[in-house]
């Protein structure tokens, strides 16, 4: 099978590994302000800009999320997970102001701690209605069946996005080689 890592972006200002949902309301909403405020010409801070409307739809959406992981046995161990993309993105890359990427073997992750979603889980679901999610035994599982394997299967399924978003259910102890 073709090796996997995952990538996740950071804006040059931001602390990386970390998820403002984790954080307590009041401080979500602080940090989103400071954020906002302090960049206003930058991508990657856009959606708190409207942040009353943004965070109920992101409980939501890792609600939603988190139910659709359990069902497929999945064992997450927060409420919220970081979000990672499957292999690369140039896109997010310069949507997070070509910040710091860490790119970590997909090995690093345990298996019942992943899932994964074609394109922006926000996005998809507020644009088609649904998501479809991904296990980690599923992805290998596609991959091996596809003829041209993962970059094959990765092309076919993406179809009008841009990535595969990762949720790592937990958090992440970076391997030495993704510093």
């Amino acid at each position: 099978m073709d090796t996997l890592w995952l990538e996740y972006y950071c804006h040059p200002d931001c602390e990386p590994l970390k998820n403002i949902m984790r954080l307590p309301r009041d401080e979500a909403f602080a940090l989103a302000k400071q954020l906002t405020d302090s960049h206003p010409e930058t991508t990657a801070f856009y959606r708190f800009a409207d942040f009353e409307n943004y965070y109920p739809r992101r409980l939501e959406t890792d609600k939603l999320l988190y139910g659709m992981f359990q069902k497929l046995g999945g064992k997450p161990q927060c409420e919220h997970p970081l979000s990672f993309v499957l292999g690369s993105s140039a896109y997010l890359h310069q949507w997070f102001g070509s910040g710091q990427i860490l790119r970590i073997p997909l090995s690093a992750i345990e298996e019942d701690r992943i899932s994964f979603t074609v394109g922006d889980s926000m996005s998809t679901l507020s644009r088609e209605g649904a998501l479809q999610m991904f296990t980690l035994p599923m992805v290998k599982a596609a991959i091996r069946s596809h003829p041209e394997g993962a970059r094959g299967w990765l092309a076919d399924t993406l179809q009008g996005h841009q990535y595969m978003e990762a949720q790592v259910w937990g958090d992440v102890a970076l391997p030495q080689e993704a510093l």
